[in-house]
């Protein structure tokens, strides 16, 4: 078993310290966007064609969209009005229902604008080679009967390992304008992203928009939670929010540094560590090696005057040099955290 008796040197000369919380200048528009201001999600069924033997037609379901496909186009199959078995399109393999998506962006979107939509099979095998015939796409409220979009195109794989997902790249044309309402009584909301969203980033830009707007009364901003900040249009652009908006969003504010993290993507094996990540005294075995952190009297080139906590990051280089693999690497971390001794936030994707 090898013993990494120098690791608690290496995570020593790379800063036993956290650094002081740091501060940074950023625009506003950095770090949140305007309520309103968001991607709409449009989903429907469809159909494809063309598919070489790779698609399935003999469910009830896909027979009666069929049908009614071709009966839309002026070829009625009256043995499919019932969705039953045993018609000659039972044998058909050739086509596939399946699940259509498409988001519209945060800016909306007018009729007549193309955008990718992505399908999933419901059936069938794979989608390789086939077309997308058509699909209509409604809004997230199923209340709302309206066509908001059309679909039609070839279907392109992203990953030939996954024959049963692809998008169909402009496919999507917009059949309806969407837009959303980004004023509401004479305010608009800001919203922090997850990453930023906390109480003192959200003061911070309350203070910055009163500075900037100090003829205003004390109600003119305030913040709801750690993410939302209401803001009223003063009177001078209440005929033009968008000035407004564009003018706030250009704010400087110092906004503090979120809070620590360790993202893992295990199907990548990718580890990103924000550099404010450290570790408490832990030792910690794991195959053929043994890790140790933290202050030891067998160490005496560690400074007692200063904290405990090393950076995981110090750590993942020393297991790189040591050429653990990645799969180690991310099993160990995860061994630190379920021991408590990782101070920050341990995302697995």
């Amino acid at each position: 078993m090898t013993r990494l008796r120098n690791l608690a040197l290496v995570l020593a000369a790379a800063g036993l310290l956290a650094a002081d919380v740091a501060h940074a200048r950023t625009v506003l528009r950095n770090i949140c966007r305007v309520k309103g201001q968001e991607e709409n999600l449009l989903q429907g069924m469809g159909l494809v064609v063309g598919l070489a033997g790779t698609g399935e037609a003999n469910d009830a379901a896909t027979m009666r969209a069929l049908g009614r496909a071709m009966e839309l186009m002026g070829a009625p199959v009256a043995e499919l009005q019932l969705g039953k078995k045993g018609g000659e399109l039972e044998k058909v393999k050739n086509v596939a229902m399946v699940h259509v998506t498409a988001r519209v962006p945060a800016t909306g979107a007018r009729r007549g604008d193309k955008i990718d939509c992505y399908v999933s099979g419901i059936n069938g095998k794979s989608l390789a080679g086939g077309r997308l015939a058509f699909a209509a796409l409604r809004g997230p409220n199923p209340n709302d009967p309206r066509i908001y979009a059309l679909c039609e195109g070839a279907i392109h794989l992203e990953d030939s390992s996954q024959p049963m997902s692809g998008v169909v790249a402009g496919g999507c044309q917009m059949e309806e304008d969407v837009f959303t309402n980004f004023v509401h009584d004479g305010c608009i909301t800001l919203v922090l992203d997850e990453h930023h969203a906390d109480f003192q980033t959200a003061t911070e830009v309350v203070d910055s928009i009163h500075k900037l707007y100090s003829r205003e009364d004390d109600d003119f901003v305030h913040a709801v939670n750690a993410s939302n900040i209401v803001v009223r249009l003063p009177g001078e652009y209440r005929d033009n929010p968008v000035a407004f908006i564009a003018d706030v969003l250009e704010l400087e504010v110092y906004s503090a540094e979120p809070e620590a993290r360790v993202v893992i993507n295990e199907r990548t094996g990718s580890i990103v560590i924000s550099g404010d990540v450290t570790i408490g005294d832990v030792v910690v075995s794991h195959k053929n090696v043994v890790i140790e952190t933290g202050q030891s009297p067998a160490f005496e080139a560690i400074d007692t005057d200063q904290s405990d906590s090393a950076k995981l990051n110090a750590l993942v280089d020393a297991l790189n040099s040591l050429k653990v693999p990645n799969e180690d690497r991310i099993s160990i971390i995860k061994e630190i955290a379920r021991s408590g001794k990782l101070h920050g936030r341990l995302i697995i994707e």
